[in-house]
């Protein structure tokens, strides 16, 4: 073969060898869209579960409202991401505060870092005091009581949400929990309700309404749980209806 004949050969297509660059080329765009639509889908479920977050607070602040009266000052204790407080504050036309451990929350509200036992608010300047599944992550139930009654105002109410571990699978499910939250709050104290209302009565409270709730409320948690509304004893005096939480 002469000069030319290489030339021409070397300027022909080799017919039936793959195309190495094209299909790199299509394993890279494979890779790039498989990438984006695993992020779309983590986008997705984020924003699906701050959805399931926020509307549970929602819920939640519709019930709590029904129990305070408007222009309340409340004070929720443990507000965790803070939506309970937002949503309860524009259905009570007022500025719930908020105080927790940690040093932010995801909503706008009126926050105040909780910084040892003593909540940062002055004596007898809260209406209401909200405690929405905080008091088992409590290693002093009994000091965050008696916080609770020095803040409360005369007359004022504890509305309070519990875990009760009823049955063998409530009570497997609060084994979870704690194992999912002691090594940021310490070990988890579940409590049945007759346990809860001795609990209350030696730190100077009544139980003035209390009823069940569905474990449905919450299926990524389903326990059952309890709904109390407490006054001060001291606080009962003839101006106050026979029962005052009888909203609930």
């Amino acid at each position: 073969m002469n000069a030319n004949g290489v030339a021409e050969l070397t300027r022909t297509p080799l017919v039936g060898l793959p195309n190495v660059g094209s299909q790199t080329e299509v394993y890279a765009t494979a890779v790039a869209t498989r990438g984006s639509l695993v992020d779309a889908l983590k986008r997705r479920w984020a924003r699906e579960k701050r959805r399931r977050k926020v509307g549970r607070a929602y819920d939640m602040a519709l019930e709590i409202a029904r129990l305070v009266p408007q222009g309340s000052e409340v004070l929720d204790v443990g507000c965790g991401n803070g939506f309970i407080a937002h949503h309860l504050s524009a259905m009570l036309g007022t500025s719930v505060i908020g105080i927790d451990v940690t040093d932010t929350t995801d909503a706008p509200i009126d926050f105040r870092h909780l910084d040892g036992e003593r909540i940062p608010l002055a004596d007898h300047s809260a209406d209401a005091v909200l405690l929405c599944y905080v008091l088992h992550h409590a290693q002093d139930v009994s000091a965050v009581m008696n916080e609770i009654r020095r803040v409360l105002r005369a007359g004022g109410q504890v509305i309070i949400y519990e875990d009760i571990p009823a049955t063998s699978w409530d009570k497997g499910v609060c084994w979870i929990h704690n194992q999912q939250w002691k090594g940021r709050t310490g070990p988890c104290s579940f409590r049945d309700e007759s346990q809860w209302r001795e609990l209350f009565r030696r730190s100077g409270f009544e139980v003035c309404s209390e009823r069940s709730l569905s474990r449905a409320r919450n299926l990524t948690h389903p326990v059952k749980r309890r709904l109390s509304s407490l006054r001060t004893v001291t606080a009962r005096s003839a101006t106050l209806p026979a029962n005052p939480c009888s909203q609930l």
